[in-house]
């Protein structure tokens, strides 16, 4: 995978579970779920990459 993909994932899974976590915290229902939903998003497209590098070795 490369460098900068991995990056980009795992930033969007962190902005994800911040937005969750702030809204939570306000308690705004609709920024929760869209926080998780991009947190889910970055780990599937982690997994996603993962799976691609196992094929390429």
């Amino acid at each position: 995978m490369g460098i900068r993909k991995k990056a980009k994932n795992i930033g969007e899974i962190a902005e994800g579970k911040a937005k969750e976590t702030i809204a939570k915290a306000v308690g705004n229902e609709s920024l929760e779920r869209k926080g998780k939903v991009e947190k889910t998003k970055g780990k599937v497209k982690q997994a996603v990459e993962k799976g691609k590098d196992r094929f390429r070795h």
